[in-house]
């Protein structure tokens, strides 16, 4: 692979696989987050600076059948534009005469948006001659698009192969490896990580993962009343996966023989009905009535919880404490957040990852104040877990047409 820092861009078209799968607004279908674009602005305004020209291609929504206007990336060319400060060409096809002649001819110092790759079936099939039409886009292919890198797609890992010696990452990606890689890796210590989320299944593997890494692994979420249920707890009608009653039990065995300190919350928010016009109080977590359900955990666990992230050199953070979405249930959120806020303030390495996890940091105003938040949810989870991701794999090793 070769090196975004080092290498020679004058007079070279870079092919740029990117993430612009952001959320537009149903009715004006303008974009409503710009997250993901701000994100890849370094990268395409280094390539520029240094001589050569840009064409970006990216999927946006899920169309089932070609071409649907709502999911044209005609709606974000604006955008793009804007937040790059040049105008930004489009074509509304990626593999089409009209965008292999505007790619052709792209001058130096010039950047062009390709069409919805998602329009062909082939690229999420991963369909090699498709791969190979994309890459006659460029002379040197960047990957800068994590959030798609655990996707085995035509444009984020077959396509490496026609560029065995032209392939890198971009700043985006290459900053996302870092921080997982910090984490992972890192002697420093403690290591704290915080998992919420609704349902322990959909993150059994990262806890396992997890559990061989950190020093405390705080638990959060629609998953703490599986664990307390486990436990003999009573938890009324709050969220619980009795199919995992057994398996929650074994991570706390886990937990205790590596001598993890896991923490499950002590007390909760509970609703006789899930609105923010319910009627709420708080409770010992393992004492909910019946009729009502956990939605946020309770002020004693706010505060357990930040005695433990702020003693941390190490933190991840993957899944909010709570329905964080509704005011009356996001106070244990906001708290978890303002704790990792003050223990980077203080040195700590701060990585936040997970769908739910971004848009609470953002809910909050607080993205600026942590060390790195992750474009990319499901990738994320997957490197954590150890899984080789193939849009990172096809750049790193050596394929030859």
């Amino acid at each position: 692979m070769a090196d975004i820092h080092t290498y020679d861009f004058a007079g070279k078209r870079a092919l740029i696989r990117v993430d612009f799968n952001v959320p537009l607004d149903k009715e004006t279908l303008e974009v409503t987050d710009d997250t993901r674009i701000r994100a890849a602005i370094p990268t395409i305004k280094y390539i520029l600076d240094k001589g050569g020209s840009v064409v970006l291609m990216s999927h946006l929504g899920r169309p089932k059948d070609g071409f649907e206007d709502k999911y044209s990336l005609r709606h974000i060319v604006g955008k793009v534009s804007e937040l790059l400060g040049r105008p930004v060409g489009f074509t509304d096809d990626c593999i089409g005469e009209k965008a292999f002649e505007m790619s052709a001819n792209l001058p130096a110092g010039e950047v062009l948006l390709l069409g919805n790759l998602r329009f062909y079936k082939q690229e999420t099939a991963g369909t090699e001659s498709f791969a190979e039409l994309l890459a006659k886009h460029g002379d040197v292919y960047v990957n800068d698009a994590f959030g798609t890198a655990h996707r085995a797609h035509a444009s984020t890992a077959v396509i490496a192969k026609f560029f065995p010696k032209d392939k890198m990452f971009g700043f985006l990606l290459e900053a996302e490896i870092k921080s997982v890689d910090k984490v992972l890796n890192s002697t420093d210590k403690p290591l704290t990580a915080i998992v919420g989320g609704a349902k322990v299944s959909s993150k059994i593997t990262i806890i396992e993962r997890l559990l061989e890494k950190v020093d405390n692994l705080i638990v959060g979420g629609g998953m703490a009343y599986t664990f307390v249920k486990a436990n003999g707890g009573n938890v009324g009608n709050s969220l619980v996966e009795d199919d995992y009653l057994d398996m929650a039990r074994k991570i706390v065995e886990v937990a205790k023989a590596k001598g993890v300190n896991l923490y499950i919350p002590t007390d909760t928010v509970i609703a006789d009905a899930f609105s923010n016009d319910a009627n709420i109080q708080t409770v010992k977590i393992d004492q909910i009535p019946s009729g009502w359900m956990g939605l946020d955990v309770g002020p004693e666990t706010s505060k357990a919880c930040a005695e433990i992230i702020e003693n941390s050199k190490l933190i991840l953070w993957n899944g909010p404490m709570g329905v964080f979405e509704m005011e009356k249930f996001q106070k244990g959120t906001k708290d978890v957040a303002d704790a990792i806020v003050a223990a980077t303030a203080k040195g700590a390495f701060s990585l936040i990852g997970g769908g739910d996890s971004v848009a609470a940091i953002n809910l909050f105003n607080l993205a600026d104040k942590v060390s790195y938040v992750s474009t990319g949810g499901g990738a994320m989870l997957e490197y954590l877990e150890g899984i080789e991701l193939p849009g990172i794999k096809a750049i790193r090793e050596d394929v030859l047409v």
